[in-house]
Protein backbone atom coordinates (compact mmCIF):
# COMPACT_ATOMS: atom_id res chain seq x y z
CA UNK A 1 0.00 0.00 0.00
CA UNK A 2 1.68 3.35 -0.74
CA UNK A 3 0.45 5.53 1.66
CA UNK A 4 1.35 9.97 2.28
CA UNK A 5 4.12 11.31 4.07
CA UNK A 6 1.28 13.01 5.71
CA UNK A 7 -1.89 11.69 6.75
CA UNK A 8 -4.89 12.36 4.68
CA UNK A 9 -8.31 12.42 7.01
CA UNK A 10 -12.20 12.09 5.71
CA UNK A 11 -12.11 15.90 6.79
CA UNK A 12 -9.31 16.81 4.71
CA UNK A 13 -11.35 14.42 1.34
CA UNK A 14 -13.87 17.19 2.11
CA UNK A 15 -12.18 20.16 2.43
CA UNK A 16 -10.45 18.95 -1.24
CA UNK A 17 -13.94 18.34 -2.93
CA UNK A 18 -14.97 21.65 -1.15
CA UNK A 19 -12.44 23.70 -2.18
CA UNK A 20 -12.42 22.36 -5.69
CA UNK A 21 -15.53 22.47 -6.55
CA UNK A 22 -16.00 24.75 -9.45
CA UNK A 23 -13.42 23.87 -11.30
CA UNK A 24 -13.98 20.49 -10.65
CA UNK A 25 -17.27 20.92 -12.54
CA UNK A 26 -15.57 22.98 -15.15
CA UNK A 27 -12.76 20.76 -15.77
CA UNK A 28 -14.21 17.06 -15.31
CA UNK A 29 -17.80 18.36 -15.45
CA UNK A 30 -20.12 16.69 -12.62
CA UNK A 31 -18.96 12.94 -13.84
CA UNK A 32 -16.20 13.67 -11.81
CA UNK A 33 -14.15 10.26 -12.78
CA UNK A 34 -12.34 8.87 -15.70
CA UNK A 35 -14.21 8.41 -19.42
CA UNK A 36 -13.84 4.73 -20.98
CA UNK A 37 -12.79 5.57 -24.50
CA UNK A 38 -12.84 2.18 -26.46
CA UNK A 39 -12.05 3.66 -30.00
CA UNK A 40 -9.53 6.72 -28.47
CA UNK A 41 -11.66 8.98 -29.98
CA UNK A 42 -15.06 8.82 -28.15
CA UNK A 43 -16.46 12.83 -26.96
CA UNK A 44 -15.26 13.06 -23.51
CA UNK A 45 -18.99 13.72 -22.67
CA UNK A 46 -19.90 10.12 -24.30
CA UNK A 47 -16.69 8.20 -22.63
CA UNK A 48 -17.83 9.16 -19.22
CA UNK A 49 -20.90 7.80 -19.40
CA UNK A 50 -19.09 4.58 -21.28
CA UNK A 51 -17.74 4.46 -18.04
CA UNK A 52 -20.55 4.41 -16.06
CA UNK A 53 -21.97 1.69 -18.60
CA UNK A 54 -19.88 -0.64 -18.10
CA UNK A 55 -20.02 -0.55 -14.26
CA UNK A 56 -23.58 -0.90 -14.79
CA UNK A 57 -23.04 -4.08 -17.28
CA UNK A 58 -20.84 -5.65 -14.75
CA UNK A 59 -23.34 -5.31 -11.92
CA UNK A 60 -25.83 -6.88 -14.69
CA UNK A 61 -28.19 -3.72 -13.08
CA UNK A 62 -32.17 -4.49 -13.80
CA UNK A 63 -35.06 -1.87 -13.11
CA UNK A 64 -36.22 -1.37 -9.56
CA UNK A 65 -32.69 -2.45 -7.97
CA UNK A 66 -31.67 -0.80 -4.52
CA UNK A 67 -28.16 0.69 -5.19
CA UNK A 68 -25.62 2.47 -3.41
CA UNK A 69 -22.87 4.59 -5.07
CA UNK A 70 -20.26 4.82 -2.85
CA UNK A 71 -18.77 8.43 -3.15
CA UNK A 72 -21.17 9.71 -5.80
CA UNK A 73 -19.45 12.90 -6.07
CA UNK A 74 -22.16 15.07 -7.76
CA UNK A 75 -24.86 12.40 -8.51
CA UNK A 76 -24.25 12.28 -12.46
CA UNK A 77 -23.55 8.47 -12.28
CA UNK A 78 -26.26 8.18 -10.40
CA UNK A 79 -28.69 9.83 -12.01
CA UNK A 80 -27.63 8.74 -15.81
CA UNK A 81 -28.31 4.91 -14.44
CA UNK A 82 -31.78 5.96 -12.59
CA UNK A 83 -32.58 7.10 -16.16
CA UNK A 84 -31.02 4.53 -18.14
CA UNK A 85 -31.36 1.64 -16.40
CA UNK A 86 -34.32 2.47 -13.65
CA UNK A 87 -32.83 1.67 -10.72
CA UNK A 88 -33.15 3.08 -7.48
CA UNK A 89 -30.25 4.94 -6.24
CA UNK A 90 -29.10 6.16 -2.41
CA UNK A 91 -25.43 8.06 -3.18
CA UNK A 92 -23.15 8.99 -0.31
CA UNK A 93 -20.58 11.80 -0.32
CA UNK A 94 -18.83 13.53 2.40
CA UNK A 95 -18.48 16.56 0.58
CA UNK A 96 -21.43 19.07 1.40
CA UNK A 97 -20.79 20.98 -1.70
CA UNK A 98 -20.83 18.30 -3.89
CA UNK A 99 -24.22 17.52 -2.27
CA UNK A 100 -26.01 21.11 -2.48
CA UNK A 101 -24.88 20.99 -6.67
CA UNK A 102 -26.59 17.54 -6.87
CA UNK A 103 -30.08 18.41 -4.66
CA UNK A 104 -30.15 20.92 -7.97
CA UNK A 105 -30.22 18.45 -9.95
CA UNK A 106 -32.75 16.28 -8.45
CA UNK A 107 -34.33 13.58 -10.45
CA UNK A 108 -36.92 10.29 -9.03
CA UNK A 109 -35.29 7.92 -7.96
CA UNK A 110 -32.08 9.13 -6.85
CA UNK A 111 -31.25 10.47 -3.37
CA UNK A 112 -27.66 11.88 -2.31
CA UNK A 113 -26.73 12.44 0.84
CA UNK A 114 -23.53 13.85 2.94
CA UNK A 115 -22.41 10.77 5.11
CA UNK A 116 -19.14 9.41 5.71
CA UNK A 117 -19.25 5.61 4.31
CA UNK A 118 -16.60 4.57 7.53
CA UNK A 119 -19.91 5.22 9.73
CA UNK A 120 -22.58 5.16 6.98
CA UNK A 121 -25.44 3.61 8.97
CA UNK A 122 -27.29 2.09 6.39
CA UNK A 123 -29.26 -1.29 7.47
CA UNK A 124 -27.65 -4.70 7.03
CA UNK A 125 -28.78 -6.41 3.24
CA UNK A 126 -29.90 -2.81 2.46
CA UNK A 127 -28.77 -2.98 -1.55
CA UNK A 128 -29.13 -5.28 -4.57
CA UNK A 129 -25.78 -4.00 -5.55
CA UNK A 130 -23.07 -0.87 -5.09
CA UNK A 131 -20.69 0.68 -7.22
CA UNK A 132 -17.20 2.74 -5.90
CA UNK A 133 -16.14 5.07 -8.88
CA UNK A 134 -12.77 6.25 -7.77
CA UNK A 135 -13.77 6.54 -4.29
CA UNK A 136 -12.06 3.56 -2.17
CA UNK A 137 -8.19 5.54 -2.57
CA UNK A 138 -10.22 8.08 -0.75
CA UNK A 139 -11.03 5.97 2.39
CA UNK A 140 -9.00 6.04 5.71
CA UNK A 141 -9.48 2.14 6.28
CA UNK A 142 -9.59 0.35 2.90
CA UNK A 143 -10.51 -2.93 4.61
CA UNK A 144 -13.82 -1.16 6.49
CA UNK A 145 -14.56 0.18 3.02
CA UNK A 146 -14.54 -3.71 1.89
CA UNK A 147 -16.32 -4.86 5.33
CA UNK A 148 -18.95 -1.93 5.30
CA UNK A 149 -20.08 -2.72 1.54
CA UNK A 150 -20.29 -6.22 2.46
CA UNK A 151 -22.54 -5.55 4.74
CA UNK A 152 -25.15 -3.29 3.50
CA UNK A 153 -25.15 -5.53 0.58
CA UNK A 154 -28.11 -8.48 0.41
CA UNK A 155 -26.86 -11.99 -0.35
CA UNK A 156 -25.88 -12.58 -3.67
CA UNK A 157 -25.75 -9.01 -4.46
CA UNK A 158 -22.53 -7.17 -6.30
CA UNK A 159 -19.73 -4.69 -5.81
CA UNK A 160 -18.17 -2.72 -8.40
CA UNK A 161 -15.14 -0.93 -8.01
CA UNK A 162 -13.09 1.34 -10.39
CA UNK A 163 -9.97 2.15 -8.82
CA UNK A 164 -6.40 3.80 -8.91
CA UNK A 165 -4.41 0.98 -8.57
CA UNK A 166 -0.51 1.21 -7.52
CA UNK A 167 2.00 -0.98 -9.79
CA UNK A 168 3.21 -3.63 -7.67
CA UNK A 169 7.05 -3.55 -5.83
CA UNK A 170 6.70 -0.31 -7.54
CA UNK A 171 10.18 1.60 -7.34
CA UNK A 172 12.08 4.44 -5.64
CA UNK A 173 11.31 7.00 -7.63
CA UNK A 174 7.78 6.33 -9.17
CA UNK A 175 6.99 6.03 -5.36
CA UNK A 176 8.87 9.32 -4.19
CA UNK A 177 8.00 11.42 -7.45
CA UNK A 178 4.40 10.03 -8.69
CA UNK A 179 2.99 7.59 -6.45
CA UNK A 180 3.26 9.38 -2.61
CA UNK A 181 2.58 12.66 -4.36
CA UNK A 182 -0.31 11.73 -6.05
CA UNK A 183 -1.67 10.21 -3.04
CA UNK A 184 -0.59 13.58 -0.39
CA UNK A 185 -1.84 16.21 -3.17
CA UNK A 186 -5.01 14.47 -3.87
CA UNK A 187 -5.74 13.49 -0.19
CA UNK A 188 -5.92 9.88 -0.78
CA UNK A 189 -4.63 7.94 2.56
CA UNK A 190 -3.23 4.83 0.82
CA UNK A 191 -2.99 3.91 -2.87
CA UNK A 192 -3.27 0.26 -3.03
CA UNK A 193 -1.97 -2.48 -5.65
CA UNK A 194 -4.52 -5.02 -7.15
CA UNK A 195 -3.31 -7.81 -5.03
CA UNK A 196 -4.17 -6.11 -1.91
CA UNK A 197 -7.35 -5.17 -3.22
CA UNK A 198 -8.50 -8.92 -3.52
CA UNK A 199 -6.95 -9.50 -0.29
CA UNK A 200 -9.41 -7.37 1.30
CA UNK A 201 -12.17 -8.30 -0.69
CA UNK A 202 -12.18 -11.68 0.22
CA UNK A 203 -11.37 -11.29 4.02
CA UNK A 204 -14.67 -8.85 3.67
CA UNK A 205 -16.22 -12.17 2.78
CA UNK A 206 -16.53 -11.28 -0.97
CA UNK A 207 -15.61 -13.62 -4.15
CA UNK A 208 -14.01 -11.89 -6.79
CA UNK A 209 -15.39 -12.12 -9.82
CA UNK A 210 -13.54 -10.41 -12.58
CA UNK A 211 -10.67 -8.11 -12.39
CA UNK A 212 -10.52 -5.58 -15.99
CA UNK A 213 -7.11 -3.43 -16.45
CA UNK A 214 -8.79 -0.24 -17.91
CA UNK A 215 -5.36 2.22 -17.79
CA UNK A 216 -5.45 2.08 -21.63
CA UNK A 217 -8.82 3.28 -22.20
CA UNK A 218 -8.69 5.39 -19.65
CA UNK A 219 -5.50 7.48 -19.68
CA UNK A 220 -6.89 10.07 -22.63
CA UNK A 221 -8.50 11.20 -19.59
CA UNK A 222 -5.62 13.08 -18.02
CA UNK A 223 -4.80 14.81 -21.14
CA UNK A 224 -8.20 16.29 -21.37
CA UNK A 225 -8.08 17.92 -17.85
CA UNK A 226 -4.54 19.36 -18.57
CA UNK A 227 -5.41 20.71 -21.88
CA UNK A 228 -8.86 22.15 -20.17
CA UNK A 229 -6.53 23.22 -17.42
CA UNK A 230 -4.27 24.84 -19.49
CA UNK A 231 -7.06 26.75 -21.51
CA UNK A 232 -9.05 28.23 -18.47
CA UNK A 233 -5.46 29.48 -16.40
CA UNK A 234 -4.99 31.51 -20.12
CA UNK A 235 -8.32 32.89 -20.03
CA UNK A 236 -10.01 32.84 -16.97
CA UNK A 237 -8.95 35.23 -13.74
CA UNK A 238 -10.91 32.68 -11.26
CA UNK A 239 -8.07 30.35 -12.35
CA UNK A 240 -5.15 32.46 -12.13
CA UNK A 241 -6.03 34.19 -8.61
CA UNK A 242 -6.63 30.45 -7.69
CA UNK A 243 -3.17 29.22 -8.48
CA UNK A 244 -1.42 32.62 -7.03
CA UNK A 245 -3.47 32.33 -3.98
CA UNK A 246 -1.43 31.05 -1.25
CA UNK A 247 -4.21 30.40 1.25
CA UNK A 248 -5.45 28.10 -1.37
CA UNK A 249 -4.56 24.96 0.41
CA UNK A 250 -5.76 22.36 -2.87
CA UNK A 251 -3.74 24.51 -5.74
CA UNK A 252 -1.36 21.83 -5.76
CA UNK A 253 -3.66 19.32 -7.84
CA UNK A 254 -2.48 21.58 -10.84
CA UNK A 255 0.68 19.30 -10.53
CA UNK A 256 -1.25 16.08 -9.48
CA UNK A 257 -2.78 15.81 -13.10
CA UNK A 258 0.85 16.29 -14.85
CA UNK A 259 2.00 13.38 -12.22
CA UNK A 260 -0.53 11.16 -13.08
CA UNK A 261 -0.41 11.85 -17.12
CA UNK A 262 2.98 10.63 -16.50
CA UNK A 263 1.67 7.26 -13.87
CA UNK A 264 -0.20 5.76 -16.30
CA UNK A 265 2.60 6.23 -19.13
CA UNK A 266 5.42 4.92 -17.23
CA UNK A 267 2.91 1.92 -15.47
CA UNK A 268 3.57 3.12 -12.39
CA UNK A 269 -0.92 3.46 -11.79
CA UNK A 270 -3.28 1.08 -13.13
CA UNK A 271 -6.64 1.52 -13.15
CA UNK A 272 -8.71 -1.00 -12.50
CA UNK A 273 -11.95 -2.35 -12.43
CA UNK A 274 -13.22 -5.02 -10.04
CA UNK A 275 -16.67 -6.97 -9.57
CA UNK A 276 -17.21 -8.74 -6.53
CA UNK A 277 -20.07 -11.14 -5.06
CA UNK A 278 -21.38 -11.63 -1.77
CA UNK A 279 -21.90 -14.87 -1.20
CA UNK A 280 -25.55 -16.54 -0.70
CA UNK A 281 -25.54 -18.45 2.44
Amino acid sequence: MITPKVAQTTAAVALHYDELDVFYREIWGDHVHHGYFARGNEAPARAVEALTDLVADRLDLRPGMAVCDIGCGYGASARYLAGRVGVVVTGVTVSAAQAAHAARLAVPGVSIEVRDWMTNGFASDSFDCAYAIESSEHMPDKQRFFDEAFRVLRPGGALAICAWLARPQAGPWEIRHLLEPICREGRLPGMGTEAEYRQMAEQAGFAVEQVDDLSAQVARTWWLCLRRGVAKVITDRRYQRFLLDDAASERIFAVTMVRLMVAYRVGAMRYGLLVLRKRSH
